[in-house]
C-alpha cells in the first residue's frame, strides 16, 4: 500500500470524521426540524451542515479533488481522487433519538475505495478499512466470521421497505426463511457490525453509491465480500442500488446461488 493512504489522506479521513462528530453531537436528541426530498427521504439540518463544512474542509486542503455527496451536486475536479460523504446515514435514527446513525466517507482513488469509515460519534465507535492494511474498530483490527452456512447464519436488513419489485420482495422473503436469525435496522452501522463478527449476511436494494462506498473497503479489508446481487464489483459508474454483503468468500457464493435462482 502506498504510504499516503496510512499519512496525509487517511488522516484527513479521520479529520473529517472528527468535523462531523461535533456536529452531530451539538443536534443530537435536540428539537430539530426535519423536512423531505423529493425522494421522501428525510433531511435536517445536521445532515446539511455537516456535508456543507466537510465540503469546506475538502475544498481548502485538496482543491483540486472530487466530492460526491448525498445533499449537494457532485463536485468534479479530478479523476485522480474523490471524496464520498453521507454525513448522516441513518437520519430516521438520527431524528428519533436512536445512536445507531454514522457518518460516511470514503475516499477513491480513480474508481476504487481506499479508504473508509464508519463513525458513530455518540457511543463513541469509528469503523475504519485501509486498502491493502485491514480493517479496525477504535484500533482493534476486525475479522469477519467463518460462518459458511445460510442456515445458521445471522441476516440483517435495514427495512423490508427498502425491496420495491416483486422480484427484489421474493429474495427478501426466501433469505429471511432460509437464515436462523433476521435482525432489522442499522443502516449503514450494521456494516461495520458485519466487518467484526457479528452479522453474517446483509442484503440492501434502493441504496446510493455514497451508502456504500465507505463500508465496501471495511467490509472486504476484514475479509468479507460485498457485491451487487448478481456478484459484479460495486463501482461509481455500475451501482444499481442493490447489495449483498457476506463474512466470507464461501457464504456469498451460496447466497449468490439462493437468490438467483
Amino acid at each position: 500500500m502506498h504510504k499516503v493512504y496510512k499519512d496525509e489522506l487517511f488522516l484527513s479521513v479521520i479529520q473529517l470524521a472528527d468535523l462531523a462528530a461535533e456536529i452531530t453531537s451539538k443536534y443530537f436528541r435536540k428539537q430539530i426540524n426535519i423536512s423531505y426530498k423529493l425522494d421522501k427521504s428525510p433531511v435536517t439540518a445536521a445532515d446539511l451542515e455537516i456535508e456543507r463544512n466537510l465540503r469546506g474542509w475538502i475544498k481548502q486542503n485538496y482543491p483540486t479533488h472530487s466530492i460526491i455527496g448525498e445533499e449537494y451536486a457532485n463536485d468534479s475536479n479530478s479523476n485522480q481522487y474523490t471524496w464520498v460523504i453521507d454525513p448522516i446515514d441513518g437520519t430516521a435514527n438520527f431524528a428519533t433519538g436512536k445512536p445507531i446513525f454514522s457518518t460516511l466517507v470514503a475516499l477513491l482513488e480513480g474508481n476504487t475505495p481506499v479508504a473508509g469509515i464508519i463513525d458513530q460519534p455518540i457511543i463513541n465507535e469509528r469503523y475504519v478499512g485501509v486498502k491493502g492494511d485491514g480493517a479496525w474498530l477504535n484500533g482493534k483490527k476486525m475479522k469477519t466470521s467463518t460462518q459458511e452456512q445460510i442456515a445458521d447464519a445471522r441476516l440483517n436488513i435495514t427495512s423490508p421497505l427498502m425491496f420495491i419489485t416483486n422480484n427484489e420482495k421474493e429474495k427478501f422473503e426466501l433469505l429471511c426463511n432460509s437464515v436462523s436469525l433476521t435482525s432489522f435496522g442499522g443502516d449503514a452501522y450494521a456494516y461495520g457490525l458485519l466487518a467484526d463478527g457479528h452479522i453474517d449476511i446483509i442484503l440492501e436494494a434502493n441504496l446510493k453509491f455514497y451508502d456504500i462506498a465507505a463500508v465496501k473497503i471495511i467490509i472486504e479489508e476484514s475479509g468479507g465480500v460485498l457485491t451487487d446481487w448478481q456478484g459484479n464489483e460495486i463501482t461509481i459508474k455500475n451501482f444499481n442500488g442493490q447489495c449483498l454483503a457476506c463474512a466470507n468468500k464461501s457464504l456469498h457464493n451460496k447466497m449468490l446461488t439462493l437468490i438467483n435462482k
